[in-house]
């Protein structure tokens, strides 16, 4: 395992790691989530959310990050960084710091999930768009199997933060 469990972690740090993996694969923090609902304590209040309350939603989710994971290697997907994209995951990286923020009782809490996400998602862009570039670049690896690792990276990342 590589962090402890996420129930003894700080929802600031879960906070960031989701929106981090969601900065990697776009659909991977909430994939996080969707995988660890059935698991999480009573406590975690994002379980009833509605996106996550419905057993065909999760599983949505979890495709979702699996057709995320195929369409990434593709040459005609823009660049994680480009506004549009970028975007995107920031929304999602917040979405998810906000459902960890929501096992803590007030507002607060939600909303500085939300921002931690969001500032965890675009960190994860740039972080992992300018490392991979680097990989390929200075290694002269294919950009693929550098890309597989990365997807592994996410999930891992979303799992351990989500559970």
């Amino acid at each position: 395992m590589m962090f402890n469990r996420a129930s003894t972690r700080p929802y600031i740090m879960r906070a960031l790691l989701l929106g981090f993996a969601a900065g990697l694969r776009s659909q991977m923090a909430n994939a996080g989530l969707a995988l660890a609902h059935d698991d999480a304590p009573r406590s975690a209040r994002w379980t009833g959310w509605i996106p996550f309350r419905w057993p065909l939603a999760r599983k949505a989710m979890l495709l979702s990050a699996a057709g995320e994971i195929v369409g990434d290697k593709l040459p005609q997907v823009p660049s994680r960084v480009s506004a549009t994209p970028l975007a995107g995951r920031v929304v999602f990286g917040a979405f998810a710091g906000a459902a960890v923020g929501s096992k803590r009782k007030g507002f607060a809490p939600v909303l500085t999930g939300a921002v931690l996400g969001g500032i965890g998602a675009a960190a994860g862009s740039f972080g992992g768009y300018h490392a991979r570039t680097w990989i390929v670049s200075t290694s002269g690896l294919p950009d693929l199997p550098i890309a597989v690792v990365e997807d592994a990276l996410a999930a891992t990342i979303a799992r351990e933060a989500a559970a």
